[in-house]
């Protein structure tokens, strides 16, 4: 599944909501945000055992990555978050939130090979939620007039 849309709009929250209702019928699942998971990765790269970091991740049944941030992935990480996709297909299901439409996915990867690579596995039996609208979090602060959201993200996040 894929939880798509702007930021504050509840994708972790409806990835979590998901989880707990997987852990209720008995499934085994995982939940990492993709900022940490980057993190080991590269602390096991450093000792050449990234690898390693990969098998816990192809264990459980539901493996939820919140992806919170976009920044720029090198190769290697980029190649390992495809290959968990990879080793994941077909034997376990996979919950992904993002920030970004599909359309700039190759901005998240270094190589846009490897965008479309990740894009072919996960959109091959994926469902797709693409989530629009105005931060939650930033609800209160728009009603106080505290914040005023810019006219370019009101647009793209406006109800269809």
């Amino acid at each position: 599944m894929l939880l798509l849309g702007p930021p504050g709009v509840g994708k972790t929250q409806l990835a979590m909501g998901l989880g707990i209702t997987a852990l209720q019928a008995g499934l085994r699942t995982s939940v990492v945000s993709v900022p940490e998971l980057i993190d080991r990765i590269c602390q096991e790269a450093q000792r050449g055992q990234w690898l390693k970091r990969l098998q816990p991740l192809c264990k459980p049944k539901l493996l939820i990555l919140d992806e919170r941030g976009d920044l720029p992935l090198e190769r290697p990480i980029a190649t390992c978050l495809v290959q968990v996709v990879a080793k994941r297909d077909e034997k376990g299901a996979i919950i992904l939130s993002r920030n970004k439409s599909f359309s700039e996915w190759g901005e998240l990867f270094t190589d846009q090979v490897l965008a479309t690579a990740r894009l072919d596995r996960l959109l091959q039996h994926s469902t797709i939620i693409n989530i629009r609208g105005q931060s939650y979090r930033l609800k209160d602060k728009r009603q106080a007039g505290v914040f005023h959201c810019p006219e370019t993200l009101e647009a793209a996040t406006a109800p269809a």
